[in-house]
């Protein structure tokens, strides 16, 4: 009778490491196929980032195309003048920017503000002689494109070429 017993102790803990077995065997199998899975879609969102990468980086390009930074012949320029170019750019946007007063119209925008005080609020410089730059009163806005020149003592001369108001819709 005790025989017995072990016998059938013995053959249940066989089945149960067998089905222990082959549950962890198809378990296995699962986490692999989930992990080869998801490699594939790893593969696939590197090449998708990777295109979207180049693109912005081509988009980036062509929007900083017409900018100080980009113009080497506009540093050089300033550097056989002197000058540091990244340095000139802050110092003439800082000064446009500066003539924005409070209770005020900036002195280079040519509009009188309808709404409140016409400001600018950002500049862009183009190369060593021009400048585009966007100016607000709250309600109306517009651009300038700005020709400017670096005299010799350092004083920067700022004309308004052309300015363009938008309609109010």
């Amino acid at each position: 009778m005790r025989s017995k017993i072990f016998l059938y102790l013995f053959i249940f803990a066989l089945l149960f490491i067998l089905f222990q077995f082959m549950n962890a065997k198809k378990a296995k199998e699962s986490y692999d196929a989930k992990i080869i899975n998801l490699q594939e879609r790893i593969r696939e969102n590197e090449a998708s980032a990777q295109t979207t990468i180049d693109s912005l980086i081509d988009a980036n390009l062509d929007l900083t195309y017409f900018s100080l930074d980009s113009d080497e012949e506009a540093k050089t320029y300033f550097e056989e003048k002197g000058y540091d170019a990244k340095k000139l750019e802050l110092t003439i946007s800082d000064q446009i920017i500066s003539q924005n007063k409070a209770g005020k119209d900036n002195p280079i925008v040519p509009f009188v503000g309808m709404e409140g005080n016409m400001s600018i609020n950002k500049v862009r410089l183009l190369n060593h002689r021009w400048i585009i730059a966007d100016f607000t009163d709250g309600v109306y806005w517009g651009q300038l494109f700005i020709v400017y020149d670096v005299r010799e003592d350092g004083v920067v001369d700022f004309e308004v070429e052309k300015s363009f108001l938008y309609p109010r819709s």
